[in-house]
């Protein structure tokens, strides 16, 4: 009997809020989060981007992917090339018309569910980082012209 994927890590993240008011760039104000969850992932675990397969993100779009790079590189990590953003992932900007890409809440679950976790059963992944990114906001704090802040919770998942 096969045994795996599991889930072998968890950091919690912080609320991280760094004055975002534009509602229309949700990865600008999730990727600061993104990077200070990933920052303690790798502290409290002594690992760096190159033990996993795939560092996944959800959903920070296109923007906030660069965002995310360009931070982890000012703090020495280079994540270009093992790491990706479900809502790029999930949409195609050429053909769909998404612009950033991107859909909310759903997207980590959904790619995590089809796609990664058919890369873990295959084997073609063996160790991912999922780190789902949340903006804390309503409808009526932007019109209020409040900031958004963000969240990232991160899951280590290996077989």
């Amino acid at each position: 009997m096969e045994l795996g994927p599991f889930v072998t890590h968890f950091t919690p993240g912080r609320i991280i809020d760094m004055g975002i008011k534009d509602a229309n760039n949700m990865g600008a104000a999730m990727a600061p989060a993104a990077l200070d969850t990933l920052l303690a992932h790798f502290s409290d675990t002594g690992r760096n981007p190159s033990y996993y397969d795939a560092i996944i993100t959800g959903d920070l779009g296109h923007i906030g992917k660069e965002i995310l790079v360009e931070l982890a590189e000012t703090k020495g990590y280079n994540i270009k090339s093992n790491y990706n953003d479900c809502g790029v992932l999930i949409f195609d900007k050429e053909t769909q018309d998404t612009h950033a890409g991107g859909s909310g809440c759903a997207c980590c679950g959904t790619v995590f569910s089809g796609y990664l976790f058919n890369m873990l059963k295959t084997k073609k992944y063996k160790k991912i980082l999922l780190m789902a990114t949340g903006a804390l906001m309503n409808s009526t704090s932007t019109q209020q012209g409040e900031s958004i802040p963000g969240i990232a919770h991160a899951v280590s998942i290996e077989l």
